[in-house]
């Protein structure tokens, strides 16, 4: 991995064309506030992917309370690559420059480095591994792991621990030791999206076939992997991201909902349409520790 610096504005936008259709989307930054345990106000709104506007610009994570990583694919190349947006001075900075994609980026607990989903394709075989890279790009970064090359998604729980969306039929959600690789399986059958609550519990989501979607929660070290039904979730929506309050958040067409378990009647409630910035399908969110928000919209 070579470290290439590309310093631009980000609300300078450069239209480009391909032959090979790519998904476009896109990422907007609010700051979120919050008046009072019952309500939720977004404001200062900023479109961040302007210079990719008919690009792939995905999986927001935030490095810091000024820096957000997202994956992007420009139309012009064949797989996605890793920037780093400096949301304080609006550049951006290219971490990646590989013959593989890479998605899923996280700052890993020791700040020392940063870890991605890499999709490395060796003739008809596709391997989703998950590696790490130094913050500073010294090196060319390695695999997290010795023998997992079914990683889809992952959330680092510690500085051993990590769980993973291992692609598995059906997927499974485990547990796994970077020390050792070994695996403690926690459900099947769930969503792509996992985090953890202010009180140290994992979230995830159940996906039923039949009934609605289950918002779960596995209660860490206690011996046991049976997850605790929360609520269901808004329907058909497998990404949200965890408040400070331990509330959550959940993104569906333009609009953003809040549960607030803590509430006398909890009940998913409407906080904000965001019609009005041509934003209509919302996918992944991100929250940084000074809740700003980040979106992406389809």
């Amino acid at each position: 991995m070579k470290r290439m610096k590309m310093v631009l504005l980000l609300l300078t936008g450069v239209v480009a064309t391909s032959a090979q259709p790519i998904p476009v989307s896109n990422i907007y930054l609010f700051q979120l506030r919050q008046p009072s345990d019952s309500t939720l106000e977004l404001t200062k709104p900023r479109y961040l992917t302007a210079f990719n506007p008919n690009g792939y610009n995905n999986h927001p994570a935030f490095f810091n309370e000024n820096e957000l990583c997202v994956s992007v694919q420009l139309p012009t190349e064949r797989q996605p690559e890793l920037y780093l947006l400096n949301l304080s001075n609006n550049t951006k900075t290219r971490l990646t420059q590989t013959p593989e994609g890479e998605y899923s980026p996280s700052l890993m607990p020791n700040v020392y480095a940063f870890s991605a989903v890499r999709q490395e394709i060796t003739m008809r075989d596709t391997a989703l591994r998950l590696w790490e890279f130094p913050i500073d790009l010294m090196d060319n970064g390695k695999p997290v792991f010795k023998y997992f090359k079914n990683i889809g998604y992952y959330h680092w729980l510690n500085s051993s621990q990590v769980a993973v969306f291992l692609t598995t039929n059906p997927n499974q959600l485990a547990i796994a030791n970077v020390r050792d690789d070994k695996l403690e399986g926690v459900a099947t059958n769930v969503g792509r999206c996992f985090r953890l609550m202010p009180n140290g519990n994992l979230v995830y989501v159940k996906k039923d076939n039949i009934g609605p979607w289950k918002l779960m929660q596995r209660k860490m070290n206690t011996g046991s992997n049976a997850g605790e039904e929360i609520t269901n979730t808004i329907s058909g929506v497998e990404d949200f991201v965890v408040l400070q309050d331990g509330s959550i958040l959940m993104g569906k067409g333009s609009k953003l909902f809040r549960y607030n378990p803590r509430s006398p009647r909890p009940a998913w409630r409407e906080v904000a349409d965001l019609r009005f910035y041509n934003i209509n399908n919302i996918t992944r969110l991100a929250i940084s520790s000074d809740m700003k928000l980040a979106l992406v919209c389809d």
